[in-house]
């Protein structure tokens, strides 16, 4: 029987493997396609997201920086004239940048990962039907040749995009609506590009264009053209795909100038999706990613959300798998925890487009004076460069958070925990584990002694005087108290964990 079996071998599928297989578990992954991408899809990974990844493993993160571009700057134009400007290079993390890689280079590079741990995605193969027991859940799969096959596992993980066969089998609702704008997509080679290494947004009387560096003279370009014409389905492949000379155009009437286009690489149409689950979980199934929640690609969210849905996941259902923790605490606040951060990137992302692609000369003339007057303030680029990497995600009103004291340091229960240089990733290694900062290591022995499995053996320099912070697997604060309160941190692992257990794994 596996662990736990993936549907979907996307970014955050082969995210969820390659984790839940980096903390032991018999994972099986599975995907109705023949091969993975050829598109570049989604392009953009965040700071937060490439923090998470350097858990996985020395050179991981490398190799994807290797096969990508960093961009540090983003500015935004009222026609040909800046208005603001985003220094990425400001982001409160050791990735000072966004890394822009085509998605086709992320599932390569993901899969390499995948079997280097010894799993091997199963092409060709989809799911039919599930139905789950007291302990498991029997799933049938059909093969390339039509074949059927029973597997039973444990827990089923649906990263099977937002036509997820998992989300219409618990019954589940995708609420919200779909923009009856077109956009066309683009990616080509761009000559006379002023700042090819930065990201550029025109907001135009016609219409919004993005260019997104790929790396020498490519680029990705999007851009709204209304509202359709036509009556055929709105979506990708539903509606005729641009051509050259329809980017052109719009090249030149919103871009910056003198800008040639050749070689499209893909051309395309789609349709904007704001819908959402309510909770991202059925029993021992879950939701990730796009079955999760889909919405405006502005700022790049959607990919990043999706594959830290899949490392919060993954670190809690290790846990409980291995008898390390309480199932009921650590598995309902999944849906609570991510639930929240999809409603926000939501509502941020739907805001963007709306301002974006904003009608009228009046709105317009405001939205750009706003603009240019609140981003020429550095403490509001700082923030926004913080809230476009998910640096500022936190988790709130988590049920895994505790915090006893006042006036303590920041940062507080459900917020990341800050990184400094030289140390090793929170979460990092084949256990996952709480790392307890505070001072006189020698206090916290006992604990050691007691919760060895799940709290790592050595024990941090606090972030402030004055109080202890315990940090979980993901890098995030569980449990703030003033410091020497050892009593705080065993209450909170007793309640969170299974430290009988985990004393003598």
């Amino acid at each position: 029987m596996n662990d736990v079996l993936v549907v979907g071998a996307g970014p955050v599928g082969m995210t969820m493997a390659a984790e839940l297989a980096r903390f032991g578990l018999r994972v099986r992954v599975v995907d109705k396609n023949a091969a993975r991408t050829d598109k570049s899809k989604a392009l953009v990974i965040w700071a937060r997201t490439l923090e998470l990844m350097d858990r996985m493993g020395e050179g991981v993160v490398e190799r994807f920086v290797a096969a990508g571009m960093k961009v540090e700057d983003a500015f935004i134009f009222a026609g040909r004239e800046e208005i603001a400007h985003v220094n990425l290079g400001t982001i409160d993390s050791p990735h000072k940048y966004v890394l822009m890689i085509a998605q086709s280079e992320t599932e390569r590079l993901l899969e390499q990962e995948l079997k280097r741990r010894g799993v091997l995605v199963e092409r060709q193969v989809e799911l039919v039907e599930f139905d789950e027991g007291d302990d498991s859940v029997m799933c049938t799969l059909r093969h390339a040749d039509g074949s059927l096959e029973k597997v039973e596992t444990k827990w089923l993980a649906g990263c099977d995009g937002a036509h997820s066969t998992v989300r219409h089998a618990l019954g589940m609702s995708f609420d919200g609506s779909t923009m009856l704008d077109d956009w066309l997509l683009a990616d080509l080679h761009l000559t006379g590009m002023p700042d090819p290494a930065a990201i550029r947004i025109h907001w135009h009387a016609d219409g919004v264009l993005t260019l997104f560096p790929l790396g020498g003279t490519r680029f990705r370009v999007i851009a709204d053209v209304g509202q359709s014409q036509t009556s055929s389905e709105i979506g990708e492949g539903n509606r005729p795909a641009p051509t050259l000379d329809k980017v052109q155009r719009i090249l030149d009437i919103r871009g910056p100038g003198g800008v040639v286009a050749s070689d499209a690489v893909w051309l395309s149409s789609f349709s904007i999706n704001e819908r959402k689950v309510k909770t991202y979980r059925g029993g021992r199934a879950f939701l990730a990613g796009d079955a999760a929640h889909v919405h405006s690609p502005a700022g790049g969210q959607g990919m990043n959300t999706g594959m830290q849905d899949a490392f919060n996941l993954a670190w809690k259902l290790a846990m409980v798998e291995r008898g390390l923790a309480a199932p009921e605490v650590l598995l309902a606040s999944y849906s609570e925890e991510r639930s929240a951060v999809a409603k926000l990137v939501l509502e941020a992302t739907g805001k963007a487009t709306a301002m974006a692609v904003a009608q009228g000369g009046l709105k317009q003339s405001i939205r750009n004076h706003v603009a240019s007057m609140i981003f020429g303030f550095a403490p509001v680029q700082h923030t926004v460069a913080n809230v476009l990497s998910e640096i500022a995600v936190s988790y709130g009103a988590s049920a895994l958070n505790e915090s006893y004291g006042f006036g303590l340091a920041a940062p507080e229960a459900g917020k990341r925990a800050p990184i400094r240089e030289g140390d090793v990733p929170v979460g990092a290694g084949q256990t996952p584990r709480f790392v307890l900062f505070a001072d006189d290591a020698e206090v916290y022995a006992e604990l050691k002694e007691q919760y060895g499995v799940i709290l790592e053996g050595t024990v941090r320099a606090p972030f402030a005087q004055g109080a202890l912070w315990l940090v979980r697997p993901d890098g995030y604060v569980g449990l703030r108290a003033k410091a020497g309160d050892v009593e705080a941190v065993r209450g909170y692992l007793n309640r969170v964990t299974r430290p009988m257990v985990a004393a003598i794994a």
